[in-house]
């Protein structure tokens, strides 16, 4: 729910709503969707090479290890060896939790050159039609972007509509990492836009809090992670009224926040759809996330914070003029998402959005919604501006016990 900001949208909702529950019941008594066949993507081949290969007489390990058992594995490497299975694998490694993030940096700009020359080739492929040759310059232009100046991207899948993840600053000597989770039609082409819509896409979202963090203290060292690397919903269909894709995406959360390096606090900062992830991740989150942020949030499949089972703060904003307001806040049979997160009876923090125009601007500069994103990523929570009537948000920033 990343960039829907009219009534049309409301009334699909609605009607979303109404008829939800037939297609939920044609999913589950044998009602199946036709799926178009392809061939093994890159990443899936470059998988099945790593299971077979060795190196200095051992085998590789599994991808699916803990990330400590995959930490410990490039410990014992020398760096060229590090290197050496980087160049070979840049989409087993550039995605490989635990594995240095230098080396994911480095083994992305390859897996990036390599799509680039496949999608430049698609491009004159005369047996695509001309949409799909389009669709392929589209994404040629994408991976351009991504391996423009010293990008650095911690993960990158083009399979399907793609997944990455983007770091701005210093994540290995960071005091504090923010992780701006985006909502739906998140995909390798929609990661960042140019001009008015800017903050309105992961990278951008990202980027505008990095300085904002930055400018709120200044000297520190923070890091700012725009992650897209999950499947997020396409639209306002069924799957973003289910958390089906939330789910799947939240154990993909999770992996990469305990696979990240050093003990710095973590906050994250969860956009409409996100925020149904972070709800769905939260029982689960390492201890050293000490914040949950959600902005234009439809639920966090949860009745009240203390539901989420986490130790992290929970923050909630809305601007008045956020449509997302207007859909209904229900659960019933896995469908919707549970109760308003802004409804001081779910017991988050409510701060203040102003100057956030509609769903899409939270993280727009000079709005208080990114100046308290900002305050929260780096800690400074006496800088917050709560929302006027929310006691639990002033009890927090002055230091006073809860009651």
């Amino acid at each position: 729910m990343t960039s829907f900001d009219s009534s049309p949208t409301l009334t699909a909702w609605r009607a979303l709503l109404a008829v939800a529950v037939v297609f939920v019941m044609l999913a589950t008594t044998g009602w199946t969707a036709v799926r178009n066949q392809h061939s093994a993507a890159p990443r899936e081949i470059a998988l099945a090479a790593w299971a077979k290969d060795r190196i200095a007489g051992h085998a590789l390990p599994d991808v699916s290890s803990p990330a400590y058992r995959l930490a410990h594995f490039f410990a014992t490497l020398t760096a060229g060896q590090q290197v050496a299975l980087a160049d070979k694998y840049p989409l087993v490694v550039g995605n490989l939790n635990g594995a240095p993030v230098g080396l994911r940096y480095r083994a992305n700009r390859h897996a990036l050159a390599q799509a680039e020359a496949s999608e430049e080739q698609r491009t004159l492929d005369t047996r695509l039609s001309p949409d799909g040759r389009h669709q392929a310059a589209l994404r040629l232009a994408r991976f351009r972007s991504l391996l423009a100046g010293d990008r650095q991207i911690l993960t990158f899948d083009p399979s399907g509509r793609g997944r990455a993840a983007e770091v701005f600053g210093d994540l290995d000597r960071a005091d504090r990492v923010s992780v701006v989770v985006p909502g739906v039609d998140t995909n390798l082409l929609t990661l960042e836009r140019t001009g008015v819509k800017e903050n309105a896409a992961p990278v951008g979202m990202a980027r505008s809090l990095y300085a904002a963090e930055r400018s709120a203290r200044p000297g520190s060292h923070t890091a700012v992670i725009a992650w897209a690397d999950y499947t997020a919903p396409a639209g306002i269909g069924m799957d973003a009224a289910l958390g089906g894709l939330a789910s799947e995406g939240a154990v993909r959360l999770n992996a990469l926040l305990k696979a990240l390096p050093g003990t710095s606090d973590v906050s994250l900062f969860c956009h409409s759809y996100g925020s149904v992830l972070c709800g769905v991740a939260a029982h689960e989150l390492p201890d050293r996330v000490s914040d949950i942020a959600v902005a234009g949030s439809p639920g966090m499949r949860a009745d009240h914070a203390g539901a989420l089972h986490t130790r992290a703060r929970v923050w909630a904003m809305r601007d008045r003029d956020d449509w997302i307001a207007e859909v209904p806040n229900m659960a019933v049979g896995g469908l919707g998402h549970g109760a308003d997160p802004v409804d001081p009876a779910f017991g988050a923090r409510i701060v203040s959005a102003s100057g956030a125009v509609g769903h899409s601007g939270y993280f727009e500069p000079g709005t208080q919604s990114l100046d308290n994103f900002a305050a929260i990523g780096v800690g400074a929570y006496d800088s917050v501006t709560c929302a006027s009537s929310d006691a639990a948000c002033h009890r927090e920033i002055s230091g006073e016990p809860e009651t």
